[in-house]
């Protein structure tokens, strides 16, 4: 089989009917499957995957559930030789969007996988939306396969390390032999990235695919804002060296940074929410101060309560 569609599921919600009939309605020139792996839904999910006979449905226990660790599940199980991941809340936005992201990776041997766009949902902010098209435009206006093409401005030059080894696995396609070489690790955070350093430092390239695009944003509240950015920090100070917010004056001179141009902005958008001029100073003051606490208390037993990655994990409420 030419391809594999795999999507990790945990109460997708009803958008996930959307996700499935397109998912159903791609046109490809060759065979495909769709795999969804389910860790303790209970929201009516299974059921709903159940209404379609095509897709393969694979239940597991909330407790074995790791980002790394059940995508390396369905990658064992799938028959396809390029594997597409997705989220559940990931919406290709047409019908050729598996085609496209299939043809990019088989484009080249050398590439190991490559990822697409992300476009915003029309509810998002506008904030949300600026940052989506800007960080996907910057790929656009580089050369679609990257390489380590220079180990000395690797080792040296921090942007030039992140550009490579960036990868979004919400909209992502991996060939089949290359995992089965580099599997994802079992992390909890930024497996995606883990693995993209891993290949490029193997010498396998990979590939920025601008027509194999999703619908995927979020509107996260300050508290979720504040945990979602501790666990991204502490992973990134764990996993690379990154220290996302150093000091606590960089926490302040960023969310007054942030905020001085989101309100900016703002005022130039025709019916701008008043919401949105309030959200915006507590949005990036959480967004710092999660940075800030991963980055630099990130062993404090208290302060490690936050993660939201942990509390998924054992299923409990943290906060």
């Amino acid at each position: 089989m030419k391809a594999t569609v795999l999507i990790p599921t945990k109460n997708a919600g009803p958008s996930f009917r959307t996700v499935l009939d397109r998912l159903m309605s791609q046109h490809t020139s060759w065979p495909f499957e769709v795999i969804v792996i389910d860790s303790g839904s209970s929201d009516g999910t299974v059921d709903l995957c159940r209404q379609y006979p095509a897709i393969r449905l694979h239940q597991i226990a909330p407790t074995e559930f790791g980002h790394g660790r059940t995508r390396n599940l369905g990658f064992s199980i799938a028959s396809g030789e390029f594997v597409a991941v997705i989220t559940q809340d990931a919406l290709p936005v047409d019908d050729h969007w598996l085609t496209n992201l299939v043809a990019a990776v088989e484009a080249r041997s050398d590439i190991a996988g490559g990822f697409g766009r992300h476009l915003p949902y029309n509810s998002a902010s506008p904030f949300i939306k600026r940052d989506l098209q800007l960080h996907f435009d910057g790929f656009a206006k580089l050369d679609p396969i990257t390489k380590l093409d220079d180990p000395v401005r690797y080792a040296q030059d921090l942007g030039y390390r992140q550009l490579l080894h960036f990868f979004s696995d919400n909209n992502a396609c991996i060939r089949k032999a290359v995992w089965e070489k580099f599997p994802y690790p079992d992390v909890d955070f930024a497996e995606d990235q883990i693995w993209a350093q891993r290949i490029i430092e193997a010498g396998y390239a990979k590939v920025y695919c601008d027509a194999a695009a999703v619908y995927h944003s979020h509107d996260y509240g300050v508290i979720e804002t504040l945990r979602r950015s501790y666990d991204e920090s502490r992973a990134f100070r764990r996993l690379f060296g990154y220290r996302l917010c150093p000091s606590f004056r960089h926490l302040l001179a960023v969310t007054a940074h942030t905020t001085v141009r989101d309100l900016r902005y703002a005022r130039k958008i025709v019916g701008a929410r008043a919401k949105w001029l309030v959200l915006a100073p507590p949005i990036n003051l959480a967004k710092q101060a999660g940075y800030y606490l991963g980055s630099e208390w990130s062993d404090h037993p208290f302060v490690s309560r936050l993660s939201l990655d942990r509390a998924k994990k054992v299923g409990t409420r943290v906060l």
